[in-house]
């Protein structure tokens, strides 16, 4: 059972979900998934349940300790669901299985089906030579033997025909009836009033013992191309949890021979925090770490998407399931089980397919209904046929048009009952929720996996719909735009400013960059290591500093060799009663207009000098601003620096300076993001797509953006950010290239739009394919479905709609 925080940033009086993730078998269509979600949020305790077809994984969230696992699980298959609770590593309670591993169940399943398939295809091949004519007798005889082909019909019901008839019996009795159920009947059906006819040849009808097995043989061929296709929607998921090491070579004693020490082969789940793991050329990493011992270079293409290998040596950082190529290395274990980055990416993209669009609500309505309408529509087709339909038009009835129903023996005539037995059979095994239930999971199904195999975590059908509908995109500036590796420009004391201010406050013999490095000591901000760097450029001490205190947004503060020391912009010395001259202002207005950063310095209560940092652009900030601008899409620059300082980025990237929003603490960021939310856009390209409100996306980095993540309605994460950004944002960039931003909207969109597709045609396919099979063309035209078409139209239906979902995959040669 993994549990999962539901958020890092959940409100103090919310109580804490946990998720239970359930691996489900026996589901067949949307009604089944209907049936499942029905019967988990009907357990006490259970807050919601989401259940994917096409996975065949159920995500419950309850209270922490609410809800027993093994007991959900019990429930489902006490009504014909076999489920068991998926448990860290994979495992079950107590490490024995009572079900077959999910992809080894695939397997089976395909196993079966194929064998399944063969004899039905045999069955169908002698069932139809029988209407060769004079060919079928010559060769065989027995070919046009009537009770020949009532035994095919048996033998197809009871051996190929037959896992459909329990399932849809017992999706009956559980008042759950599903499209097997409608199988079922539609053949049964056909069966027995076949049956009756060689019975009772007195009464005049017809044979048509054909039509359950070419009903069976073409559905069991389109559920098998089926399933070959959703495992091919699987595969990019299944190569992810592949990469997941299974083997770590522990360092028993790294203190007494350090690498050159044996070491023992374990199960990689069992490597603790800090303990040694010795990896050799063409190993995966087990677990993340750091390197502490020798020198490679590994292949992170898994990570990240990108072939280059990354040279790694003592103090860089690792990950598990990436391949080690060149050099043995000893690394210190840093993270573990769960926890490394590779089990959280599989967390992310596993619970991203359970997340579902709003867009399937409508199917999932339709979904819970749907079997009971079929039934519904097929008894009115047999009672308007029977009692109005064959009357009306009696002389069409019996014209030649009804031979497209069946394949009639020559003595018996069209009789009413049996012309409307077999348009409401028709009905019954047309209509397909199947294609409903599959139209948004392999879609979503594809594309998460997609976007994991190039380092793109997008995590969910609803973050799809929400990428669908953006307009506005606003970027932090600091690590986002820019590399977030900033330097050090200017160094300026007040005597240097022209002013006649004493200095004599600065504790000698220690310069301003010493005391500034000293004060940003105690914390992680890129300016703090732009100002360390510096001092350490410089090869100069860094004095001690104790009693820090950092206001995230304006600055810290520590006292330096007994004095108070304070860094920070005009905000934070202006909170501490602290003066600034003109002069001071002018030059920092100049170093803003540049695009610099100014960090002012005040000791004991004084201004006594400012530094200037300066950030570049990332390479490809320009591109990425350009193509999401030429998508229809607003970009905007939200920074806590001066208005100076951020338009010059701004207009190095071409942005209005309407499109700026300087000078807003982190505190104050998520609010900034709602006002943009309630104020609606600026006219744009797609502005007739656009809703009255904004539909506005974040992308940022650090801790102090996750707010403004939370509250965007698309959040976009750089991995080289803090974890609380990761686990905020909707969606995660792993390779740290903001030209990930412009792939991951145009994937979104592109996976929402095989979404919308889908649907459409799962809806479409009903909406026409009933009523041609209750006989609407019939009396214009002639023209109506034998219950045999009916069944490859709806085999068809399905197949089609997985197929359009790997179409996704033509997206794989884009950059």
């Amino acid at each position: 059972m993994q549990l999962v925080p539901k958020t890092k940033l959940a409100p103090e009086f919310d109580p804490i979900l946990e998720k239970i993730i359930l691996d489900v078998g026996g589901m067949k269509c949307a009604g089944c998934v209907n049936a499942v979600e029905r019967q988990l949020t009907q357990h006490p305790g259970v807050k919601s349940a989401c259940v994917n077809l096409a996975t065949e994984v159920a995500v419950v969230e309850s209270e922490t300790g609410a809800v027993d696992a093994d007991a959900l699980a019990q429930r489902l298959t006490a009504v014909g669901f076999p489920t068991q609770p998926r448990k860290p590593n994979g495992t079950v309670a107590g490490g024995i299985s009572t079900l077959p591993d999910p992809a080894e169940r695939q397997r089976r399943e395909m196993r079966s089906s194929v064998r399944q398939l063969a004899i039905a295809a045999i069955l169908l091949l002698l069932s139809g030579s029988g209407h060769f004519g004079n060919l079928g007798s010559s060769v065989l005889p027995v070919l046009n033997n009537i009770w020949f082909h009532c035994g095919l019909a048996t033998v197809a019901l009871l051996i190929p025909g037959r896992p459909i008839l329990v399932d849809g019996w017992l999706g009956w009795r559980r008042n759950a009836p599903n499209m097997n159920t409608l199988v079922g009947l539609g053949t049964l059906t056909a069966y027995v009033a076949s049956l009756v006819a060689l019975l009772f040849p007195k009464m005049g009808w017809e044979c048509f013992f054909d039509e359950p097995v070419m009903m069976l043989g073409f559905i069991l061929l389109g559920r098998t191309l089926e399933q070959q296709a959703r495992g091919r929607a699987a595969a990019a998921f299944r190569k992810l949890l592949a990469l997941q090491p299974q083997v770590a070579r522990l360092i028993a004693n790294p203190e007494k021979g350090g690498m050159g020490s044996s070491s023992v082969e374990i199960p990689a789940e069992q490597v603790r925090v800090g303990e040694w793991v010795q990896v050799l050329p063409g190993d995966k990493i087990p677990v993340d770490g750091e390197v502490v011992v020798g020198k490679t270079t590994v292949d992170e293409s898994m990570l990240t998407g990108e072939a280059v290998p990354v040279i790694k040596q003592p103090g860089d950082a690792v990950t598990g399931g990436t391949l080690n190529q060149s050099g043995a290395i000893a690394i210190q274990t840093t993270r573990t089980g769960s926890d490394t980055t590779l089990a959280r990416i599989v967390a992310l993209v596993e619970a991203a397919q359970t997340r579902k669009a709003p867009v399937q609500k409508l199917a999932d309505t339709v979904a819970g209904y749907f079997t009971y309408g079929v039934l519904t529509a097929s008894v009115l087709t047999f009672v308007f046929w029977y009692f109005f339909g064959t009357h009306i038009w009696a002389d069409v009835s019996m014209s030649g048009g009804m031979e497209m129903m069946g394949h009639a023996t020559h003595e018996a005539p069209h009789s009413p009952l049996l012309i409307s037995l077999k348009l409401a059979i028709a009905v019954m095994v047309v209509a397909c929720p199947c294609a409903l239930g599959l139209a948004t999971p392999t879609a979503i199904l594809v594309g998460t996996a997609m976007g994991a195999e190039r380092g793109l975590l997008i995590k969910g059908g609803d973050v799809l719909e929400k990428v669908h509908q953006l307009n506005t995109v606003v970027f932090d500036k600091t690590g986002t735009l820019t590399t977030g590796n900033p330097i050090v420009t200017d160094c300026l004391l007040i005597e240097q400013m022209g002013s006649n201010e004493p200095h004599s406050l600065l504790p000698t013999p220690y310069s301003l960059i010493q005391l500034a490095a000293a004060v940003e000591s105690g914390t992680h901000h890129p300016l703090a290591r732009a100002i360390q760097q510096e001092a350490q450029q410089q090869q100069l001490s860094i004095p001690d500093a104790v009693d820090f205190h950092t206001e995230p947004g304006l600055g810290v503060s520590a006292v330096v060799e007994g004095k108070i020391v304070l860094l920070g912009n005009w905000d934070w010395l202006s909170w501490h009663g602290i003066a600034i001259n003109e002069t001071a202002q002018q030059v920092a207005q100049d170093l803003a207009t540049d695009g610099k950063t100014v960090v002012c310095v005040a000791v004991g209560g004084t201004l006594t000098g400012l530094i200037a940092v300066s950030d570049t652009l990332r390479p490809d900030a320009q591109s990425t601003v350009d193509k999401l601008r030429q998508m229809g899409l607003r970009v905007m620059l939200l920074s806590g620096d001066r208005k100076e300082a951020a338009s010059a980025i701004a207009k190095q990237l071409g942005l209005d300076s309407a499109d700026v929003i300087a000078g807003v603490p982190p505190a104050k960021k998520a609010a900034a993001i709602k006002s943009l939310q309630q104020a609606g856009t600026k006219a744009t390209p797609n502005s007739s797509l656009l809703t009255p409100n904004s539909v506005v996306a974040m992308v940022g980095d650090g801790i102090n953006d996750a707010p403004a993540l939370s509250q965007a309605d698309v959040g976009i994460a750089l991995h080289s950010g803090t974890d609380v950004a990761m686990e905020t944002a909707e969606i995660v960039l792993m390779r740290d290239r903001l030209n990930d931003v412009v792939e991951s909207i145009q994937l979104s969109r592109a996976t929402f739009n095989k979404i919308r597709q889908n649907l459409f045609w799962a809806f479409a396919y009903n909406t026409v394919g009933i009523p041609l099979a209750a006989g609407v063309l019939f009396p214009s035209l002639g023209f109506v479905l034998n219950p045999s078409g009916a069944a490859a139209l709806m085999a068809f239906s399905s197949v089609s709609v997985v197929t359009n979902s790997i179409l996704l995959r033509r997206l794989a040669h884009h950059p």
